[in-house]
């Protein structure tokens, strides 16, 4: 049981995780994990004994995890924790950065990429003829419309879905994995350095997770372009950009990208491409009009 030493953003973390802690220990009874109900509790819920019991964590560890005392924490005695606590998703995410270890949504594999709902698809296809994607902040797509896919991908007969190994479909290896004759973006070298660095700003709060490591490497060894790009460090916020795009049958298109966030999908944002004048508002009109009669 080893103390650490840390910076001002964890002594403003570890009264939080405190709190974090007792509030979640507070709303399980003992019938809710099996204990006799016992008598004297002077709380609601858990005792932190039995917490670390169930958890199969040291009691003292567990009473100085929830004190908010510099010790270290892996990310296997986090999980006992969170399942003990019965922790969902975003509060198991939650609880990690607190904690400052790196989280992995789920167990270190790729469950982060799931599809979006059919609520959200739902609103995804209510925007046509406005192309539409879900990207997580490693730009895996979770969800997209048909203008969308009509627009960026070719269509019915064009390029397909970027499909990353081990994974699913992904703007990133796409366009530095796939053919450069299929790269939709005019001004490709610009954009390419922008959205490399909006994943790096992303990759802060990603740091050693398994499944970020993993992309990184294999986009790493599959891309040179990429490779460079990487190395070069540079970090930029997501936001509103004005991008120009190229399509076989119609020409150049040109787009504003407007992002807004996903309620229940930690860091996934909903990017809708709005035209930038109206020839660009009739090449997407035509674009859609003739995905959904294919």
């Amino acid at each position: 049981m080893s103390t650490v030493a840390r910076g001002p953003a964890a002594e403003r973390r570890r009264p939080a995780l405190a709190a974090f802690l007792r509030s979640r220990r507070a709303r399980i009874t003992p019938a809710d994990v099996g204990l006799p109900p016992g008598v004297r509790r002077r709380t609601p819920g858990l005792r932190r004994e039995e917490v670390a019991q169930l958890a199969g964590v040291g009691v003292t560890w567990y009473t100085w995890l929830e004190q908010g005392r510099r010790i270290n924490a892996s990310a296997q005695v986090l999980d006992a924790v969170a399942r003990t606590l019965r922790l969902d998703a975003a509060e198991r995410e939650h609880l990690f950065h607190l904690a400052e270890v790196p989280f992995a949504g789920g167990h270190g594999d790729d469950t982060d990429a799931a599809a979006v709902g059919a609520d959200v698809q739902t609103v995804l296809d209510a925007l046509v003829p406005l192309p539409a994607v879900v990207y997580n902040a490693r730009y895996d797509v979770l969800g997209q419309n048909v203008a969308y896919a009509a627009v960026f991908l070719g269509g019915p007969g064009g390029p397909g879905a970027p499909v990353r190994p081990g994974g699913g479909p992904n703007a990133l290896w796409s366009l530095f994995a796939g053919r450069l004759e299929d790269c939709p973006l005019v001004f490709r070298d610009s954009e390419l350095k922008i959205m490399v660095a909006t994943l790096r700003a992303a990759y802060g709060n990603h740091v050693g997770e398994p499944a970020w490591e993993r992309f990184l490497r294999q986009l790493c060894e599959k891309s040179a372009e990429f490779a460079g790009l990487w190395a070069s460090g540079d970090v930029v916020p997501p936001g509103p950009r004005l991008k120009t795009f190229r399509h076989p049958l119609v020409g150049h298109i040109r787009l504003r990208s407007e992002s807004m966030s996903i309620n229940g999908i930690p860091e996934a944002r909903m990017v809708v491409y709005v035209p930038a004048d109206e020839e660009s508002r009739r090449h997407i009109g035509t674009l859609s009009d003739r995905a959904r009669r294919s």
